[in-house]
């Protein structure tokens, strides 16, 4: 790999550019340019014999041809009078010229074949000088990095600096906007340079800081790199307000700079600021330094001072070194630097003032030129030494990017190379006259397995100094220091050569960190054709002689990888390129690299791996054998049989000689048993063969590449072939590539099998290639079956009688190792069906293989046959076990239903869950369906009901493969412990997401949330057994309950009401509708637990308050004994739910029946959304036993109580049976659904809520006779007088009832006679024909307090009548009754 010029941008416009630059440009005469012509024919003898080597021939045909000049004058050295500038970062470019400039910006634009390509535009056009006269002299443009986290060590914006003739420097936006302009010095501006931050590579290097330098004749002003980027930022910001506010002035920040006056030099044109001393001093250059400087009395100091060097050129010496002490600190050579020292303690970090406005007006200006700013004197620095050539005037200095050399041109076309540290010049070049120089560092390339070994050593970097000599059109490339030209390439004459040397600023050691920004170093500008060139150097040619050979094998290595990448390439090229470079490279670890990236090829060509491979063979085994690399040579012998091995293998795939298969006996009995299993196979089948999304590429028809086979191939020391098994796509490619076709009947198994066993691939592992592709290949086997069995049933007798597959001296009492790796296999796998056909299959293979080898001992094995055979027996079983429960699960559920993973599931794996495993999937199955719990009690019973209406075909069949399940596992599915299995499924479904939605098989009215919990109560209760329903309701309350229970009870506490939606959803994880329905589920559970508690101890009596939940039929029953199948019972893993349910404690029965009362009253507060404090209307001893374990013992509340928690109570439950009295009366809801049990637990016009009042209202100790009557009232208050007569009857206190309802008698009547607004004649006279004392007491009621005044005079008239019945004749208003009889009667009659 040589040089190389690429070119990455071109510059449009490059005519208007030039009209706009040399308005008054002209076409120049013949005769100047006949001139120039002569001028150019110099002596060139120095340099022709190195410009006709064959180093620059292969240069010039890589190079850019040189296009021919045109007549219209463009092509004349115009941009070599311009101050050109282009940022590191290749995206602005700056061409100005006197008062001129042209900015340029990066655009990517689409060629027409499609390919984008990036080019500069011209962005911003304009004059630049403001002071009359002044010229651009210099001018740079400087990337900022960003601030942003998101694209730390990206370039933000570009700043361009600008130097004028006046003195003035300024700072401009990338459209042209004026940042800041600063006067610094009154003298015009030679060069601006720049210097930013970079990575050390080396430690003890130091690291350098940024810095911008600003030369004048007699001066050097540097800013320090933090506070210009800090202001230029400011700067822009500030632009940014003004123009939004419509301003046109700024307030620029403060800059901080150092001035330098320059002595003892007679004339200065460049400059190279190489920042603090890079090598460290030692102790004796140290005391040579004072003494040469400071005489026989210097002193010297402990340690080096810190110091900045600056590298002048001009004339008067040719070379000037200078070095400023850093900061106020003692240097270390004080009093010895040429009488400087005294003055640089006061060395100015003054801040710049007289700063020029931005955008002012024409008046404005004129006051600010005529108000020029005042200028800092500078401080003088003196020249420590230099480079004395009186006659030899500098004219560009180009430091390097390590400032350890710089490279100078002159006015005598000389170019000089200069070591930094020593002073001194350590090369020479003539014959380059006004020569453009320019440094390119490059990296060493690196491979992974070199980067991980060298992971804590630096990178080598080799450097190469590029000179571009006009005059000649010729770009060369040198190697530093002493190394020859590398490369030469034929350019144009009026191109010019870009260097920065700089890169981003405002970047540090911290956003540095894993930086990657790409920028080129040179750049060569063509203002002929407007490209925009890099030099492209390979690291390998700054290498010496002894490595060159090396690196040219690392360069064939490289071309060749290219030529893999590319996706064009021809099987001819592809094998005479591989030949090629593998007979170039030297190395045998390179040539062995290549070897392994040609046979790794993914498009590679068997033919054509077969002929490199055999070709590099022959080459190697033509060469001494002591110097030949064995290892290459037994790889290239191992690769050329395993190509063989593959290419037999393809033929006998292609070729058509097919093999019969005989048949027999073994295979009579597997059609038997394929027929006993053929109805749940097809069931299987049909539910698997579903369409699915597949790509084209991990088809299984495909062909299995090359580099595939021979990647999992390996040989070992024997002569053993090994196959390794690398990912499990391409173990199961490998097993499709040698045996699908034999499985087909498409190719013959004999000579497949043979070959195999020829190539020393061991039995074992063609066994388990086999298995894996019959088990991942279900689908296909399924589709085929018996011609598919059959042919495995040949393969594993083909198999099984290979050398070492069963070994001869194996023991018929034990198990084979052969047999058990297929039954291992089988166990393992999720394929239901193919793992049960293989199990047939091997089952038989087996029977025959163990019958012949007994006859041929000539004795009856028939413990070795049973032993074996029992194995299988069992084995298949189990999968014919597993093929129908995976069929159940493969059932789709219903649309819009909870959207779950379908369980895969294996011997393996159901025996690794334990004697719940199976349990266990089956719940999940049920969760996924919504299967109703009553339908799944009627399945478990075998008794579904197949005539009721809304019975789909789906639903059939779930019910028919249920029910065969069932029966397969009568232990393991038992009512009890599926019931158990569902209700623990669907409570941890519940903890996950307490407002999913389930009921989606129902047609209901109301919003239904937190359906799970309630599912899993349902299956709770059909539970027979009470230890595990004792069990399960412990588990769950201390799991998942009790923690939101009492999240629910503090914040109702906290707040005193019904908490709203967000409050609940921040305490207690769910919305108050959903809480609601969880408090109705934990009344539910902990009068489960009381019910399971009084059948297990026969001394408490539990609540009955709602209907459904009592059953008082219960008898005790003994602890069930859980068991399983015979051929499960070698499960192993975690205990089932109803074997941890039969372990955990009894419970504390007046704990649970506090915590249900304590529930009853959230539930009835959340329902009726009641104002109350749930824990206050409890005692200290009542609060305290909250919350606890329900199997410990915790003081309960006793005895006579507070009376202000009775008048808390009362009033509680007094206010819940008035909200139940509205409720039921209202009808702005419709009607629930009688039918949904769970929908009554949690809807306020269910019938049983009065009931569970009087029943609380006995629990914490009140008189249910109060609750009684204040129902009766409330009842006829709401117009509902049939219920409150029939709730009359129970109660006992009739006189004060008397007296409460004929209060409501009298509202009632006086609504009709005072306040209704249908006020009749008749009803008048009635009422002057009253009583006046009946008439007076109608007139004090307040008919207001009627829920419903609106009574037929019927019922008044009945109601009176229950008055004169329950009141007795010596009541004091007895006779107001009477009145009141009387009067009822009359408007009876009038109506």
């Amino acid at each position: 790999m040589s040089c190389s010029l690429l070119e990455f941008c071109r510059l449009q416009e490059l005519k208007t550019v030039r009209d706009y630059l040399f308005h008054s440009h002209k076409t120049e005469p013949n005769e100047e340019k006949n001139q120039t012509d002569n001028e150019l024919s110099w002596d060139t003898s120095d340099w022709e014999s190195a410009w006709d080597s064959g180093e620059y021939n292969e240069g010039k045909a890589t190079s850019a041809t040189v296009v021919e000049e045109d007549t219209r004058g463009q092509s004349g050295p115009w941009l070599q009078d311009c101050a050109v500038s282009l940022s590191p970062c290749s995206d602005l470019l700056v061409v100005a010229r006197e008062q001129k400039a042209v900015f340029l910006s990066a655009k990517w634009h689409t060629d027409d074949s499609g390919r984008e390509e990036m080019t500069l535009d011209v962005s911003w056009t304009g004059i630049l000088s403001t002071e009359e006269g002044e010229c651009v002299n210099s001018c740079i443009c400087i990337p900022l990095a960003s601030q942003k986290r998101s694209s730390t060590g990206r370039p933000d914006w570009t700043c361009v600096v600008v130097g004028f003739s006046s003195g003035y420097v300024r700072f401009y936006t990338e459209s042209g906007v004026l940042l800041l302009a600063q006067l610094l010095h009154e003298d015009p501006v030679l060069r601006l340079k720049c210097r930013t931050y970079e990575i050390p590579r080396h430690p003890g290097v130091t690291e350098q800081h940024e810095e911008l330098s600003i030369l004048y004749p007699a001066a050097l002003v540097t800013i320090d790199g933090f506070s210009l980027f800090q202001s230029l930022r400011a700067c822009r910001n500030q632009v940014a307000r003004a123009a939004a506010a419509g301003s046109d002035t700024i307030q620029p920040p403060p800059l901080a700079y150092k001035k330098w006056g320059l002595q003892d030099m007679d004339t200065i044109v460049d400059h190279s600021s190489v920042g603090k001393s890079v090598m460290t001093l030692c102790v004796f250059d140290q005391m040579k330094n004072a003494s040469i400087l400071g005489g026989f009395n210097a002193s010297v100091k402990g340690s080096p001072p810190a110091m900045s060097q600056y590298i002048t050129v001009g004339g008067g010496p040719y070379t000037g070194f200078y070095y400023a002490v850093e900061g106020s600190s003692q240097p270390l050579l004080s009093h010895v630097a040429l009488a400087v020292a005294s003055k640089l303690t006061s060395a100015l970090f003054s801040v710049a003032s007289g700063w020029l406005g931005w955008n002012k007006n024409k008046n404005e200006e004129e006051v600010a030129q005529k108000q020029k700013p005042k200028v800092e004197p500078a401080t003088p620095l003196g020249i420590r030494f230099g480079l004395p050539d009186s006659r030899r005037h500098g004219e560009s200095i180009c430091l390097s990017p390590c400032n350890t050399l710089a490279g100078v041109t002159d006015d005598f076309g000389r170019v000089t190379l200069l070591d930094l540290a020593r002073g001194i010049a350590i090369r020479m070049w003539k014959g380059y006259r006004d020569a453009q120089l320019a440094w390119l560092q490059v990296p060493e390339e690196r491979s992974n397995w070199q980067s991980s070994v060298s992971a804590f050593h630096p990178s080598r970097h080799a450097l190469f100094l590029v000179i571009y000599a006009p005059r000649r059109g010729i770009l060369e490339v040198w190697a530093m220091q002493q190394g020859p030209r590398v490369g030469a390439f034929t350019v144009g004459k009026h191109c010019r050569l870009l260097y920065a040397g700089y890169r981003l600023m405002g970047v540090n050691s911290v956003t540095s960190q894993g930086w990657q920004l790409h920028t080129q170093q040179v750049c060569l500008l063509d203002p002929i054709t407007g490209a925009l060139r890099t030099v492209n150097i390979p690291f390998h040619l700054a290498l010496s002689d002894k490595k060159s050979e090396r690196a040219k094998d690392m360069h064939l290595l490289k071309r060749l990888t290219a030529m893999l990448k590319s996706r064009e390439v021809s099987p001819d090229m592809f094998e005479n390129e591989g030949k090629s470079v593998l007979l170039d490279i030297r190395h045998p670890s390179i040539k062995k690299q290549a070897l392994e990236s040609l046979l790794s090829h993914k498009n590679a060509p068997i033919s054509c791996l077969i002929s490199i491979t055999s070709t590099l063979y022959d080459d190697l085994k033509q060469e001494d054998s002591n110097e030949v690399d064995t290892t290459l040579l037994q790889l290239c012998c191992s690769q050329l049989k395993l190509l063989q091995v593959y290419t037999d293998i393809q033929q006998l795939h292609s070729g058509a000689d097919i093999e019969s298969c005989s048949e027999n006996d073994s295979l009579k009995d597997i059609e038997v048993e394929l027929c006993r299993v053929a109805p749940t196979l097809q069931r299987y089948a049909q539910l698997t063969s579903r369409p699915s999304v597949s790509f084209a590429q991990d088809s299984h028809d495909s062909p299995l590449p090359a580099h595939i086979f021979l990647a999992q191939m390996e040989w070992e020391e024997h002569g053993a072939l090994k196959v390794t098994r690398r990912s499990e796509t391409e173990w199961n490619q490998l097993g499709n590539f040698l045996f699908w076709g034999c499985l087909c009947g498409k190719s013959p198994i004999q000579k497949v099998c043979d070959t195999l066993q020829q190539a020393g691939i061991c039995p074992q592992q063609l066994l388990c290639l086999l298995l894996s592709l019959w088990l991942q290949r279900e689908k296909a086997v399924l589709q085929k079956t018996d011609e598919a069995v059959k042919n495995l049933h040949t393969l594993l007798i083909t198999l099984s009688n290979m050398k070492g597959a069963v070994e001869e001296s194996w023991d018929p009492q034990s198990i084979s190792p052969w047999w058990q790796q297929v039954r291992s296999m089988c166990i393992q796998s999720h394929n239901a069906a193919a793992a049960l056909l293989a199990s047939f299959v091997a089952h038989r293979a087996a029977k025959v293989s163990i019958t012949s080898r007994a006859d041929s001992q000539l004795q009856s094995e028939w413990e070795a046959v049973s032993l074996e055979l029992e194995q299988w027996v069992v084995c298949v079983r189990q999968l014919e076990d597993v093929l129908v429960l995976q069929t159940l699960l493969l059932v789709a559920p219903p649309q819009g239903a909870a959207g779950t993973p379908v369980a895969q599931c294996s011997i393996k794996s159901l025996l690794e869950g334990g004697t719940g495993g199976i349990a266990d999937s089956v719940s999940k199955w049920v969760f996924r369906h919504n299967l109703d719990p009553e339908r799944l009690k009627a399945v478990l019973q075998k008794s579904e009901d197949k005539e009721a209406d809304g019975k789909l075909k789906d639903e059939e069949l779930q019910g028919e493969l249920l029910v065969a399940l069932c029966q397969r596992f009568p232990h393991s599915l038992s009512p009890d412990l599926l019931f158990a299995h569902c209700c623990w499924e669907y409570v941890v479904q519940w903890n996950k997401g307490p407002e999913v939605d389930i009921y989606t098989t129902r047609t209901t009215t109301a919003k239904n949330e937190g359906r799970y919990l309630c599912w899993a109560v349902e299956h709770l209760k059909l539970v027979s057994s009470p230890h595990i329903q004792l069990g399960i309701c412990t588990m769950m309350w201390s799991t998942f309950i009790v923690k939101r229970f009492s999240a629910a009870a503090f914040l109702m506490e906290k707040v005193g009401k019904a908490p709203k939606d967000r409050l609940c959803r921040r305490d207690v994880g769910m919305g108050d509708k959903a809480m609601t329905s969880f408090l109705g589920c934990c009344v539910q559970l902990l009068q489960i637990l009381m019910e399971v508690t009084e059948v297990l101890h026969k001394n408490r009596c539990p609540l009955s308050f709602i209907s459904y939940y009592a059953d008082s039929a219960v008898e005790e029953v003994p602890a069930p004994e859980l068991s399983v199948e015979e051929v499960w019972c070698g499960a192993e893993g975690p205990a089932s739910i109803a074997e941890l349910a039969l372990e955990q404690r009894g419970v504390h029965y007046p704990l649970v029946q506090h915590h249900c009362l304590l529930g009853s009253l959230l539930h009835a507060a959340m329902t009726f959304n009641l104002k109350v404090k749930p824990l206050s209307l409890f005692d200290n001893k009542g609060k305290n036993a909250f919350f606890r374990d329900l199997t410990s013992i915790q003081l309960m509340p006793s005895g006579d109580i507070d009376p202000g928690l009775v008048s808390l109570r009362q009033e509680f439950l007094l206010r819940a049976l008035t909200s139940w009295v509205q409720a039921i009366d209202d009808t702005s809801t419709l009607p629930s659904d009688s039918g949904s049990l769970i929908l009554a637990s949690s809807d306020p016009k269910a019938d049983w809520w009065p009931s569970l009042c009087l029943e609380l209202g006995s629990l914490l100790q009140l008189n249910p006779d109060i609750l009684r009557r204040h129902l009766v009232c409330e009842l006829y208050n709401q117009g509902l007088d049939l219920q409150a007569e029939e709730v009359m009857l129970e109660v006992e206190d009739k006189d004060v009832l008397g007296s409460q309802l004929l209060v409501l008698t009298g509202q009632r009547l006086s609504y009709s006679l005072l306040h209704s607004q249908s006020q009749t004649q008749a009803a008048m006279e009635l009422l002057a024909r009253l009583p006046p004392t009946l008439c007076t007491w109608l007139k004090a009621m307040d008919p207001s307090e009627l829920r419903c005044p609106l009574v037929p005079l019927v019922q008044t008239s009945r109601l009176v009548g229950r008055l004169i019945e329950i009141l007795p004749e010596n009541h004091a208003q007895y006779s107001l009754t009477l009145h009141l009889l009387e009067a009822v009667d009359a408007l009876t009659t009038e109506d």
